[in-house]
């Protein structure tokens, strides 16, 4: 096996070069404290961050927990809507036509000018917060869901029909199967941008959540803190991500066989 196989289809491979990605970026960020002399208030190294983390543990997994949360509400509501919502598009041309527009219309609108109204409209509790998710998410789910369905083979179909397959056999035996790649590929798109979400919606009227501390911690100038809880958004986003590709492996392992 030469160097290059074992480096892109090595399951070892997979692993450990993420994690020399990882290593390096902190290593720049550390050097960078260094050489440049930035000071602590401004850019804290690596080491400071661990340290805060390690100071008050509780208290920063609880927060976690919370965006977790809100992340993953959000996320799971975007399929349920979204991926029948694609389902109906791919459908009838007319549908697509009516709805493109208005999907568009809603993705192009500044999230961020969207939080406060949600505030207004579902108050302070936790629903402003998944709510900003699913509009973070909506869009991809449904374009990747929509595009999938279309990229079924017409000549495949064909043949299904000429040996008197029902719809149901059609959708299920072939256009889902041949959609499922691009799907998990609007999946993974999403969970980064639900993430996002959820800190856009913790910025506003929120009481707690990492996005909350990293608003509370720019208030009072404690940029350590603000680092520790970027990081774990990061760590939090990563480990989502992650989980989505080792997903798409178990279910769908004769999509990796074709790369």
């Amino acid at each position: 096996m030469t160097k290059r196989s074992w480096l892109t289809s090595s399951p070892a491979a997979a692993v450990i070069l993420p994690i020399i990605g990882l290593a390096a970026a902190i290593a720049l960020w550390w050097g960078a404290t260094v050489v440049f002399s930035i000071a602590p208030y401004l850019l804290p190294t690596p080491w400071d961050v661990a340290v805060k983390f390690f100071d008050q543990p509780g208290v920063l997994l609880s927060e976690t927990g919370t965006s977790l949360l809100e992340t993953l509400e959000g996320f799971v509501l975007a399929i349920v809507i979204g991926v029948p919502i694609a389902l109906v598009i791919v459908r009838s041309v007319i549908l697509e036509r009516l709805v493109y527009p208005l999907l568009l219309m809603v993705n192009s609108i500044p999230k961020v000018a969207v939080a406060p109204l949600l505030v207004v409209w579902m108050g302070f509790g936790q629903w402003p917060k998944v709510v900003m998710v699913l509009l973070m998410c909506f869009f991809p789910i449904v374009i990747s869901t929509a595009q999938g369905m279309k990229s079924t083979p017409t000549e495949l179909v064909e043949l299904m029909r000429s040996l008197n397959a029902t719809r149901a056999q059609e959708f299920f035996k072939l256009r889902l199967r041949y959609a499922m790649p691009q799907i998990f590929t609007g999946f993974k798109v999403a969970i980064s941008l639900a993430v996002i979400g959820a800190v856009i919606g913790e910025f506003v009227g929120a009481t707690k959540g990492l996005g909350y501390v990293i608003q509370q911690s720019g208030a009072s100038a404690d940029t350590t803190l603000a680092f520790a809880a970027i990081m774990l958004l990061s760590v939090m986003s990563i480990i989502l991500f992650y989980g989505l590709v080792l997903l798409e492996h178990l279910l769908l392992p004769w999509a990796q066989e074709k790369r």
